[in-house]
């Protein structure tokens, strides 16, 4: 991990967790392991103050803890560094469940993020307790609940090993995958009793189970939404469809996380899914047309292997994302640069070696202006240089040297990410600096406008609240609405931000053999 995604993550944890849990986090994103009296010795803080730090980075399921190898009867802990950055998608996490389950579903997703993990019954309550839904019910909630972990957005933490007294000094726990998944019992007439006070949580039948947002399923469905939009403004609505359609079906053999390509799928298969789930009667009538578009354009998501079956396919996500990843550099540099660098740096990619005089020429640009743009591109390492020594006649001669232009692939992306965290991290910064700086501000327009609502419920006349409002004055609004207007601009570059992040990790897990801590259970 770089220094870049250090600071990423400590300004991530400080703006949630606050400056205990950011200095325990940092203390263990500079090592692999700690134990607790290294983490007290490190951060200067106290052990009970520690301990606590350590408790709800555990509960967020950020940091992993188990026995040293040393001393079983001693836990070491280490933090879990790719899913710091989790905490900035948690509005992504909330939108897409309030799509597939509407109020009831961004409810609970919402309760769970703020809790970390919860179990069934406790999360049920607070959302219970919450004044946007009363009018729902229990039953709907939960009912909700489980289909969520049927869909595998929800999934239970590890239980508890039971074991000896001498055990239980570092707990462990049974990782069984077949349990994540299975629907927990909720009682809910001990929910009702526990809401009016006659019972106590202890009561619930699923007191022992602890749930958690599964965030692999989320960034599935993430992954999924990015191939589905390329190919529509590409090829169009109808054949995005089919492309669904096709991930669905492969997701029934295939592990959603597989690196390089899918499992094989029949044309058959395809044609029996579309006609018993889609009312596309034009998809229907020339699906053998749109596979074949999809199958022949140039960003390669779905590769012909077979005849059998009416012709076998695979989905290729290493073209895929490597297709996405390189548009998306193309992109960077044409905004830094201009076209005709982007058409550079197209050239050697397509070459993948050339010489300085045979890229101009390939390119179609001026010989000065070449020379610029590829020293330009070179200089910000998008391409680098390959030096080829071949000896003099005789071998008595001067070496002449041959200078060729390449692309490393990974480092380009891995530099790319790079800038992105720190892209991200100066936004973040720059977002707080501007609440900090005009906080007063803030909080008295906060303040005025409780009052001025306070005042419309009591049904107080309009001119008494015009003189309320007037309080305000004219320069003090017009500094208020920039401010808003800059922190609402930063806020959207966080999202877009990410948005490039995610694609970028998404080329290192199916592109690369690096590790990139996806998993299919976390």
């Amino acid at each position: 991990m770089s220094a870049d995604y250090a600071h990423l993550c400590s300004s991530l944890l400080e703006q949630c967790f606050g400056k205990v849990v950011q200095a325990v986090a940092d203390c263990l994103f500079s090592a692999t392991t700690r134990t607790l009296s290294q983490i007290v010795s490190s951060t200067n803080f106290t052990r009970k103050e520690v301990v606590l730090a350590l408790a709800v980075l555990i509960k967020f399921r950020l940091v992993n803890f188990e026995p040293s190898k040393n001393n079983p009867f001693l836990a070491e802990y280490a933090l879990r560094r790719e899913d710091v950055i989790c905490l900035l998608r948690y509005s992504r996490y909330i939108h897409l469940v309030q799509t597939k389950y509407g109020n009831v579903g961004a409810s609970i997703a919402e309760e769970l993020l703020n809790a970390g993990s919860e179990t069934a019954t406790a999360l049920l309550l607070k959302c219970l307790a919450d004044g946007e839904n009363k009018a729902e019910s229990a039953e709907t909630y939960r009912d909700t609940f489980l289909k969520m972990i049927s869909d595998h957005y929800i999934i239970k933490i590890p239980d508890l090993v039971p074991g000896d007294e001498q055990d239980e000094a570092v707990p462990k726990f049974q990782r069984n995958e077949c349990d994540y998944f299975m629907l927990p019992t909720i009682d809910l007439k001990i929910l009702a009793q526990i809401q009016k006070g006659e019972a106590t949580l202890s009561k619930a039948l699923d007191a022992a189970f602890v749930w958690s947002l599964n965030y692999d399923r989320f960034h599935q469905e993430f992954r999924d939404d990015i191939m589905k939009l390329a190919i529509e403004r590409k090829l169009g609505e109808n054949a995005a469809e089919c492309f669904s359609f096709i991930l669905n079906l492969v997701y029934n053999t295939t592990d959603p996380w597989q690196r390089k390509a899918s499992n094989l799928i029949t044309f058959v298969e395809i044609k029996q899914e579309i006609e018993r789930k889609s009312n596309n009667l034009e998809l229907i009538k020339y699906l053998d047309q749109y596979i074949c578009l999809i199958v022949d354009d140039s960003l390669g998501f779905l590769r012909k292997v077979g005849d059998m079956g009416g012709g076998q396919y695979q989905v290729d996500m290493e073209k895929a994302f490597e297709s996405l990843a390189f548009a998306c550099v193309e992109a960077v540099i044409t905004e830094r640069f201009g076209s005709k660098a982007a058409r550079i740096f197209r050239v050697i990619r397509f070459k993948k070696f050339i010489e300085q005089e045979d890229l101009q020429k390939e390119a179609m640009i001026p010989e000065k202006e070449a020379k610029s743009l590829a020293y330009n591109l070179f200089q910000e390492q998008f391409i680098h240089v390959k030096v080829i020594k071949k000896p003099g006649g005789g071998g008595s001669g001067p070496a002449k040297a041959f200078y060729l232009f390449h692309i490393k692939e990974k480092d380009t992306v891995r530099m790319l990410l790079d800038n992105c965290f720190k892209s991200l991290y100066n936004t973040i910064r720059r977002s707080n600096y501007e609440k900090n700086e005009h906080k007063g501000l803030i909080e008295k327009s906060q303040r005025l406008d409780s009052i001025v609502e306070a005042m419309k419920e009591r049904g107080e006349s309009d001119e008494y609240i015009a003189e309320i409002v007037e309080t305000f004055t004219p320069p003090e609004c017009e500094i208020l609405n920039k401010v808003k207007n800059r922190i609402k601009t930063l806020s959207k570059a966080e999202l877009t931000v990410d948005d490039t992040i995610f694609l970028l990790q998404m080329f290192q897990h199916h592109c690369t053999t690096l590790p990139t801590g996806i998993q299919q259970f976390k």
